[in-house]
């Protein structure tokens, strides 16, 4: 079995936006009060561009195992979430999507049968959608307080 460890940091200023690094690329999320240019998407919306990401990744490798030639590939996807909870409200719904609808649109020389069983397999081997339908141990640990690491933006 291999395994591989993933690590981002990630960090708010004054300015209420947060910024993660992963890798060398810096992610910004959601609202940037003193510089409305640099706003990026939600972090709700983030989990959905990573899973289009994924199936895209998944579905690429899949496709040269499969001999498929895949000459492009649209994602739609479209989660719906009750904003309650995350609000404040008293609610007995979920903080989390209620449902994710995913639409695959490949262009390739593969019959609809191929592209069925090149889309189970992407599936099953799609890392970020494992994590949305199953649940994965989380652990949080709180530091009171800590010395800022110096990030370059």
């Amino acid at each position: 079995m291999s395994t591989k460890t993933l690590n981002i940091t990630g960090y708010a200023q004054n300015n209420n936006q947060f910024v993660v690094k992963a890798q060398n690329f810096d992610i910004r999320i959601s609202k940037n009060e003193a510089f409305p240019e640099l706003e990026g998407p939600s972090p709700i919306e983030y989990i959905l561009a990573g899973y289009a990401g994924c199936i895209n990744a998944v579905g690429r490798l899949v496709a040269k195992e499969q001999g498929i030639e895949l000459k492009s590939l649209q994602v739609e996807i479209s989660g719906t979430l009750s904003l309650d909870k995350y609000q404040g409200k008293i609610s007995d719904e979920r903080a989390g999507f209620k449902s994710i609808e995913v639409t695959v649109k490949p262009t390739a020389n593969a019959t609809l049968d191929q592209l069925k069983d090149w889309l189970i397999t992407v599936e099953n081997r799609c890392p970020v959608q494992d994590n949305l339908i199953n649940p994965t141990p989380v652990s949080v640990v709180l530091v009171k307080e800590y010395e800022p690491t110096a990030i370059v933006l």
